[in-house]
C-alpha cells in the first residue's frame, strides 16, 4: 500500500536507475568489486517499491509463484516430490506445491529476515536468517520441529551434511558452526563446533562430498576449508575479491562466487586448497550460486537481474536468463537438473528451463482477486501493492500476511489461520475505516509497534480514502 505520491516518485526514479543495470551479461576484463554486505543494502530500497512497479517488467510466461511480501532470499527443493520451499525478507518460509503452483503453507519461526535454506535427506527443511536462529521444519504441518539460537549475528548460509546428521551455518558474526541435528535443543546448539578465523562476514558454507570437512566463503576474500576431524588445522586460500557464495560439486571441486563478477574454481588437494581457474561471468557482483546434483552445470546470479548458466566442465557460459532487471538473490536447480528456480527483489519465484534458459510456465492471476484484474478504480490501484501479502477471500491464508476478508469490524490479530506476532495480540484495536486510514497515515511501526508488517505510509489523503472505501466494499 505504498502508493503515496512522494514514495511513488522515489520508487519510479529508483526503478529507472535499476533499469540501467545490465540484464544481459557482457564480458569485460575488469569488474567493480562489491560484496554481499554492500549489495544487500539495496534490499531496503527494493522492499519499499510497490509490487505494481516491481512486477511491471516481468517477461510473459516467467512468473510461477507469488506470495512473499519481500525479496526472496533462499530457495530449496526438498526430497519430498512436488515441493519447493522459499525464504524471504518478510520473515516467512513458504512451502509450495509446484505442480499446482500454489502455497501449501506459510511457516513462521523467525523474528527477522530468512536468508538461507537447506534440505535434509528425509524431506525436512532447515531455515536460518538474520535472527541468528536455525529452525527445522517437518515434511508436513506448520509448527517448527526444533529451533535454536546458533549465532550472535545474522546467518547468511546453510548446508546439510550428506548423511543429514549435521547442519553447517555461515554467519555475519564471522564464525562457521557445525551443529549435530540431534543435539539441537531450545536451550542451545548443544555440541555444535564453532570455527573462528574469518576477518569479516561469512556468506556461504558447504560440505565436501564425503562430509569430512566444510568450506566457507567470506567477505574477507578468503575461502577456508575446515576439517571435522579432531586436531586438524584449517586451510586458507585468499582470492582477489570478497566472496558471496560457495558450492561444491560431487567430484569435490569448489566454486566460489566473487564480488568481482567471477566464478573461482578451487580444488581441495593434500589437505589444502589450490586455485584452478577463474571465469568472468558478469559485470557486477555474483550474489547467488547454485549447482546441479550431478555437478555439470552452474547458475550464477547478479544485481543486474541476469542469471548465467555455466557448463562447469567446459568452463564456459551457455545461456543467460533475462528477467525484469532486478537483483536475483536466490537460485536452486530442480533435482533432475532440468529446471532452475530463481527468486529476487520482485518477491516472485520463477522457473526456467535449465538448458535453454527460457521461462517454463506462468501462473494466471487469481480470478477471485479483484486486485489481480485491470480495474482502474483508485482504491484497487492503491491495493495492488499489497496483494503479494494479503488476499481477499476467507480461505486465502497462504500468503505473507493475513487475509483481509471480513476486515471491517474485526479485532486486530484475530483472522483465522494466521500466526500473529505477540505484540499485535495484546492490542486493543478494531479495524474500521478510521483505524485502517490511521494505520497508513502514521505507519505500522507507530500505530502497531512490534508488527512484522513492513513500514509504509500513504501520505496522500485521497489515496487513503480511496483504499479504505474500496476495502470496505470488497472485504465484506
Amino acid at each position: 500500500m505504498r502508493d503515496a505520491t512522494g514514495l511513488k516518485r522515489k520508487a519510479t526514479a529508483a526503478a529507472r536507475r535499476l533499469a540501467t543495470l545490465p540484464a544481459v551479461v557482457r564480458f569485460a576484463p575488469r569488474r567493480p568489486v562489491v560484496g554481499l554486505r554492500a549489495a544487500l543494502s539495496l534490499v531496503l530500497l527494493l522492499a519499499a517499491l510497490p509490487a505494481v512497479l516491481l512486477g511491471a517488467a516481468a517477461p510473459a510466461g516467467a512468473e510461477i509463484l507469488r506470495g512473499h511480501g519481500g525479496p526472496v532470499r533462499a530457495i530449496v527443493e526438498p526430497t519430498t516430490p512436488g515441493q519447493l520451499v522459499t525464504g524471504s525478507f518478510d520473515q516467512s518460509v513458504i512451502r509450495w506445491k509446484v505442480p499446482e503452483a500454489r502455497a501449501e503453507a506459510v511457516l513462521r519461526g523467525h523474528e527477522d529476515a530468512v536468508a538461507a535454506l537447506a534440505a535434509l535427506p528425509d524431506g525436512r527443511v532447515v531455515s536460518a536468517g538474520a535472527d541468528g536462529r536455525i529452525v527445522i521444519w517437518p515434511v508436513a504441518g506448520t509448527a517448527p520441529e526444533r529451533s535454536v539460537a546458533a549465532h550472535k549475528g545474522p546467518i547468511a548460509g546453510l548446508a546439510a551434511s550428506p548423511d543429514g546428521r549435521f547442519v553447517a551455518s555461515a554467519s555475519w558474526d564471522r564464525t562457521v558452526a557445525v551443529t549435530p541435528i540431534g543435539a539441537m535443543t531450545p536451550a542451545g546448539a548443544g555440541a555444535a563446533r564453532v570455527f573462528e578465523g574469518h576477518a569479516d562476514n561469512v556468506n556461504g558454507v558447504a560440505f565436501l562430498p564425503d562430509g569430512r570437512a566444510v568450506v566457507s566463503a567470506g567477505y574477507d576474500a578468503t575461502l577456508r576449508l575446515w576439517p571435522l576431524g579432531a586436531g586438524e588445522a584449517p586451510s586458507i586460500l585468499t582470492l582477489p575479491a570478497p566472496l558471496n557464495a560457495v558450492a561444491v560439486a560431487p567430484d569435490g571441486e569448489i566454486v566460489a562466487a566473487g564480488a568481482d563478477g567471477a566464478l573461482h574454481f578451487v580444488a581441495p588437494s593434500g589437505g589444502g586448497l589450490s586455485m584452478r581457474e577463474r571465469l568472468d561471468v558478469m559485470p557486477g557482483p555474483v550474489v547467488a550460486l547454485a549447482i546441479t546434483a550431478d555437478g555439470t552445470r552452474l547458475a550464477a546470479a547478479g544485481l543486474g537481474g541476469a542469471v548465467v548458466l555455466v557448463d562447469r566442465t567446459a568452463r564456459r557460459p551457455v545461456a543467460t536468463l533475462v528477467g525484469p532487471g532486478l537483483p536475483v538473490w536466490s537460485l536452486a536447480f530442480a533435482r533432475d537438473g532440468r529446471s532452475l528456480f530463481t527468486g529476487g527483489a520482485d518477491r516472485l519465484v520463477r522457473r526456467w528451463d535449465a538448458v535453454t534458459g527460457r521461462p517454463v510456465d506462468a501462473i494466471a492471476p487469481n480470478p477471485r482477486d479483484p486486485a489481480a484484474e485491470t480495474s482502474t478504480v483508485r482504491g484497487a490501484v492503491v491495493f495492488r501493492a499489497c496483494r503479494a501479502c494479503h488476499g481477499l477471500e476467507a480461505d486465502d491464508t497462504n500468503r505473507a500476511g493475513p487475509t483481509l476478508h471480513g476486515l471491517m469490524g474485526r479485532r486486530i490479530a484475530t483472522a483465522a489461520g494466521y500466526d500473529y506476532s505477540a505484540a499485535l495480540k495484546g492490542m486493543d484495536i478494531v479495524w474500521t475505516p478510521e483505524t485502517v486510514a490511521r494505520l497508513f497515515e502514521v505507519g505500522p511501526s507507530a500505530y502497531t509497534p512490534g508488527t512484522r508488517m513492513p513500514e509504509q505510509v500513504i501520505a496522500d489523503p485521497d489515496d487513503r480514502r480511496a483504499l479504505v472505501e474500496w476495502l470496505a466494499e470488497v472485504t465484506r
